[in-house]
């Protein structure tokens, strides 16, 4: 992949060859590492109350270098891209390989798919245009409904450019952008509120995410979440047959499963799946995937941040564990093959094992059946917060938009309710799988030791055979 802008490599380091001679040393007894580069533009812009509450737009660059030897590594990274400050990160990397006699890993495969446009979000509309959009965006959602008391809104645009280079002079490059454009909603009848929330967004052309009917269709749905908030009961508690969502829900799968299939995790045994290789991890019909390869997803990449090309790779398949998400450096420790996972949220970051889009895929049974089947029980729309362990695989889930299930219909909103429980438990729970796959909406950001990252998530509707829910009934 490459940009249309010039290369600081090039502009600022003297050079492709001046800069491998000065991180060859550096890098020349080590198992591995590269030279990171990022440019990067962003704009945000915040109305909240009926006016423009911020607006901001920041232009950063740098770079990062690593080295790697065994299970240790040194990194070093600067916003000066100087041949001084090069050298300076270099010399600090060369500690950890000191003495350490690797042999360097062969260079990443190479691509040419390109999954998106070098396209600058940003500069889609005017800075007065995307102020107009918010004003036009509150004005239709507030003319709704007169229960609306309350929107806020948010367009974030960001570009980055990064180049990787390698000692032996392998370079790669990759230009993305993305885009997201949130609608929040209070409504209010009485004392009573509610509240709604959706977001679209990704990396395709960044003028699709802003038509009059994409934006209208996630003002409408944030408006009407809010109002079907506003008739919710207090959930009930103890254990029921669940019925998950399709799309967004996925979230769940992404925390309670997905965190526990990252490799570095697993090398390290601190896992609920380590060492279940070969093994049955959930019910038969279960198969998980992570796919970076998808065109213009929100967690798609073209080239993880060590060069290697995105994978569709099959974590779960038929209910058995057969493969981990891996960056280099544990894939290596691991004897395993690099699955394009290595991601950093910037220069100022080491890469590690990340989720791209993770989700389960379809199965065949109509949506409206597996609803039918469940005589007391819960449907899970949406969820907000949620924290998982990931050693033992024990999560607990705050349902944004549920419903009580009775005699196969779907009846009473309800408000309050958490799903608790264990991840490789519940997914032995799965009783029955929808043919409705849907991703979500282009929303999700995964937070790893301190890193935030786009991300995807999805599946089908789900039934999961007693759950355990928390809830706010007396």
């Amino acid at each position: 992949m490459a940009s249309d802008t010039h290369s600081l490599i090039e502009a600022r380091l003297g050079g492709h060859a001046a800069a491998v001679k000065s991180i060859a040393a550096c890098l020349g007894t080590a198992d591995d590492g590269e030279l990171f580069i990022e440019q990067r533009r962003s704009e945000n812009f915040v109305w909240d109350d009926g006016r423009l509450k911020s607006a901001s737009s920041d232009e950063t660059e740098g770079f990062g270098l690593r080295a790697v030897a065994g299970e240790a590594a040194a990194y070093a990274h600067s916003t000066e891209i100087t041949p001084e400050a090069l050298a300076r990160a270099a010399r600090h990397c060369a500690l950890v390989s000191a003495g350490h006699g690797g042999t360097a890993e062969a260079a990443p495969e190479r691509t040419n798919r390109h999954l998106y446009s070098a396209d600058d979000p940003s500069r889609t509309r005017s800075f007065t245009g995307k102020v107009d959009l918010l004003a036009t965006m509150d004005a239709y959602a507030r003319a709704l409904d007169p229960r609306v008391a309350q929107v806020s809104l948010s367009l974030a645009c960001d570009w980055q450019d990064v180049e990787i280079l390698r000692s032996d002079g392998a370079l790669y490059r990759d230009t993305r952008p993305l885009i997201r454009l949130n609608a929040a909603v209070v409504a209010r009848n009485g004392a009573v509120s509610g509240q709604g929330s959706h977001g679209i967004g990704g990396r395709g052309d960044p003028g699709q995410y802003l038509t009059d009917e994409a934006w209208k269709a996630a003002v409408n749905e944030a408006v009407r979440q809010s109002l079907v908030a506003l008739e919710a009961q207090a959930a009930p508690a103890g254990e029921f047959d669940v019925v998950l969502g399709p799309g967004w829900p996925g979230v769940m799968l992404h925390e309670a499963v997905g965190h526990g299939l990252e490799g570095d995790f697993n090398r390290k045994k601190t896992s609920a799946f380590a060492g279940l290789l070969g093994q049955q991890v959930a019910a038969k019909g279960v198969t998980v995937v992570d796919d970076g390869t998808l065109p213009g997803r929100r967690g798609s990449i073209s080239i993880d941040d060590e060069g290697t090309p995105s994978h569709a790779t099959t974590l779960i398949e038929d209910g058995i564990l057969v493969g981990y998400m891996q960056d280099r450096q544990n894939a290596r420790l691991m004897k395993m093959r690099p699955t394009g996972n290595g991601r950093r949220q910037s220069f100022a970051h080491i890469p590690m094992p990340r989720m791209t889009n993770t989700y389960m895929l379809a199965g065949n049974m109509p949506p409206e059946e597996i609803i039918a089947s469940v005589r007391n029980g819960l449907y899970a729309v949406s969820f907000g917060g949620g924290q998982v362990d990931i050693t033992s695989g024990k999560f607990v889930f705050s349902c944004t938009e549920a419903y009580r299930i009775e005699n196969g219909k779907v009846t009473a909103p309800v408000k309050g309710a958490t799903l608790i429980g264990n991840g490789p438990e519940a997914m032995h729970r799965v009783s029955m799988i929808g043919n409705d796959l849907a991703l979500d909406p282009g929303v999700g950001t995964c937070g790893k030791q301190g890193q935030g990252v786009p991300v995807g998530v999805g599946q089908p509707t789900l039934r999961l055979d007693r759950i355990t829910v928390g809830g706010t009934a007396a």
